[in-house]
């Protein structure tokens, strides 16, 4: 008799417990979050990039843009310049203030201004790599945050929108 009793009552005591675990599986599910990202420079958007990334999932993407100068005596084609962007993006947290990230960007850019031979021969432009990281940009919702990246030559900008995606 006494083990049915403390049968029933550990059986009770599953099925009790079972909706408030499975609510609270529903509830520590990180939220989506929809973003874009607008590469700015010198007061241009040159690229841009966007992806739908749950919080504390990561997301990178490299974009490539080669460029050909024309150098030497004759100003012919060469010194082909591959500026690559290369962003990692984490939505580190989501609430009703906004979305913060943690960025990652590295970048080759190309200096600006030929330099030339004492001759006066054009010579390719040198690139430039730039490192830079962001631990906690804050967006607030309906809002794009700006993070300067270069001050000058060139202005480089990052401009950064996010929202909590909808649940399908």
């Amino acid at each position: 008799m006494w083990k049915t009793s403390l049968v029933a009552a550990l059986l009770g005591a599953t099925l009790i417990a079972q909706p408030g675990a499975a609510q609270a599986q529903q509830r520590s599910a990180p939220p989506v979050v929809k973003w874009e990202l607008q590469v700015v420079r010198d007061g241009q958007q040159i690229d841009s990039f966007d992806g739908t990334t749950t919080v504390g999932q990561a997301r990178t993407d490299t974009h490539h843009h080669v460029v050909q100068n024309s150098v030497g005596c004759k100003d012919v084609p060469a010194g082909n310049i591959d500026l690559a962007r290369t962003l990692t993006v984490s939505p580190t947290q989501a609430d009703a203030t906004g979305v913060t990230f943690a960025i990652d960007a590295q970048e080759t850019l190309q200096e600006p201004g030929m330099r030339t031979t004492a001759a006066g021969c054009k010579l390719p432009p040198q690139p430039r790599q730039v490192s830079a990281n962001h631990p906690g940009l804050k967006v607030p919702p309906g809002d794009w945050t700006s993070w300067t990246i270069v001050d000058k030559d060139p202005n480089l900008v990052y401009r950064l929108r996010a929202s909590v995606a909808n649940n399908p």
